[in-house]
């Protein structure tokens, strides 16, 4: 066996110094792949058919393209290199699919399918989200079978899915019937922000997201106020102490069903030592709001929260002298792995009608606006053996969070699949992922680079947990 683990990171780090990696970069933010949009399945398709084989044609890996389970969805590309079946697998996963590149918001001189570099930023749709962070664990792939003479030392498949921003329709259907094509021992995707830009970062899966429609309907006209009001009930108060008694004055969760029992023990510890960065511009946590006794990590990463997403009642735009029929409210509760998701819709539809509110109907959303919660145990032996690469690398502990606040695929992996499931975000918090004028820190894909390269080095070594 050739090369070291230094040399392999040099490697890693010596693409992005030299520019290769940035040309990759531009040719994978140069297709439009929008998959917010109706008319997106040709570009999605060309990312999988023709710009990732290009960009991997010179590396030893087996090239498919799978067709999306979900007619008209975009389809899955998969590269996979078995060097030995006894060796341990690892499954790498991004996505090729942006939202709305939104090209007239965008600031001057910026275009969304160009990366344009300003100093230490890299702007272009997908630089963070997600193609510039899946490019960094296929090129320090390639360093890595660089330095050691051709091989890795473990099995690698490379899975990026083009439907991310969607929801990933068609994706869990697809791990079912692609299970043994897709089988691995852990799952390791570079996705997301970090909390902070001076400090390596893992995540261990994400917050679930259920959302419903509250509807009073009374009526299905508006009558005369001067006539009516005060001899009709009015549904936007009833919809009002229907949302109050969620909800208490500051922000604490009144349903019984809603919010953990408890939050595991390595859970709290995680979240514990976590360290944060102020970032110029995000809003400061209202410290008086939500479950007393949490702080804001707890109650970002593990704790239930629920909003209001949008209420209305009669024509905001042009109100009229009139009770009102109906009122509307849609409701967004983000969970932990605690409680299914499936639990929240009943235990509300009891507490409504406990609280003397069986008029308020609850109306689920469509699948797209549910997303699953997951969460590996931050004692995981990968989470451990990934946690010491990294601070091998840079000489210092990364934080460890139980789960992202925001959505991610994590479960379909963990419950179809059964693998351990580790994020590695290469993003920070300002990065204006999916609004206009998206980017990466320069810093930190190069540090990602050799991050990865670290890890890849350490997996090859045999530094892996024991097969379960």
């Amino acid at each position: 066996m050739t090369g070291s683990r230094a040399g392999a990171i040099a490697r890693a780090e010596r693409c992005f110094d030299e520019g290769a990696y940035l040309e990759g970069l531009r040719r994978l933010v140069a297709v439009p792949t929008e998959s917010q949009l109706p008319d997106s399945l040709p570009a999605l398709t060309r990312y999988c058919t023709e710009t990732l084989p290009a960009l991997m044609r010179d590396m030893p890996f087996e090239q498919v393209v799978l067709d999306n389970p979900r007619p008209g969805r975009g389809p899955v590309f998969v590269a996979t290199r078995i060097e030995d079946p006894a060796l341990p697998t690892v499954l790498i996963y991004g996505h090729g699919d942006v939202v709305r590149g939104l090209a007239p918001k965008w600031s001057e001189g910026l275009d969304p399918w160009q990366v344009t570099t300003r100093g230490d930023k890299w702007y272009g749709r997908g630089t963070v989200d997600n193609k510039g962070q899946h490019l960094i664990a296929i090129e320090a792939l390639r360093a890595v079978l660089a330095e050691r003479g051709g091989r890795l030392g473990f099995n690698a498949k490379v899975l990026v899915e083009t439907g991310e921003e969607q929801g990933s329709p068609g994706l869990r259907d697809l791990l079912r019937a692609e299970r043994e094509r897709l089988a691995a021992d852990v799952f390791i995707g570079l996705d997301g922000p970090r909390q902070t830009t001076f400090m390596p970062e893992m995540k261990l899966g994400a917050r679930g997201g259920v959302a419903f429609d509250l509807l009073v309907r009374l009526r299905d006209h508006a009558h005369h106020s001067g006539h009516w009001g005060g001899v009709l009930t009015d549904p936007a108060f009833v919809l009002a102490h229907a949302l109050a008694s969620i909800v208490d004055r500051n922000g604490r969760i009144l349903v019984e069903g809603w919010t953990p029992a408890a939050m595991p023990a390595s859970v709290k510890r995680a979240i514990g030592d976590l360290v944060f960065e102020d970032i110029p511009g995000l809003p400061e946590g209202d410290p008086g709001w939500g479950e007393t006794g949490l702080t804001k990590a707890e109650k970002i990463f593990g704790w239930t929260s629920v909003i209001v997403l949008a209420q209305i009642t009669g024509h905001p735009d042009a109100p009229t002298n009139a009770v009102q029929g109906e009122a509307r409210a849609r409701l967004q509760v983000r969970h932990t792995a605690d409680i299914p998701g499936a639990a929240f819709v009943p235990a509300l539809r009891r507490h409504l009608d406990a609280k003397g509110f069986p008029e308020v109907e609850i109306v689920p959303m469509m699948e797209r606006d549910m997303f699953g919660a997951s969460r590996t145990d931050p004692d995981d032996p990968w989470v451990e053996m990934v946690a010491g690469s990294m601070r091998r690398t840079t000489n210092r502990a990364p934080n460890i969070i139980p789960n992202s606040s925001g959505s991610n695929p994590s479960d379909m992996f963990l419950e179809e699949l059964g693998t351990p499931v580790i994020w590695i975000p290469n993003s920070y918090a300002g990065c204006n992922q999916h609004g206009p004028d998206e980017h990466a820190l320069a810093p930190l894909l190069r540090e990602g680079l050799g991050l990865m390269a670290g890890i890849w080095w350490d997996i090859g070594e045999g530094h892996v947990p024991a097969r379960r």
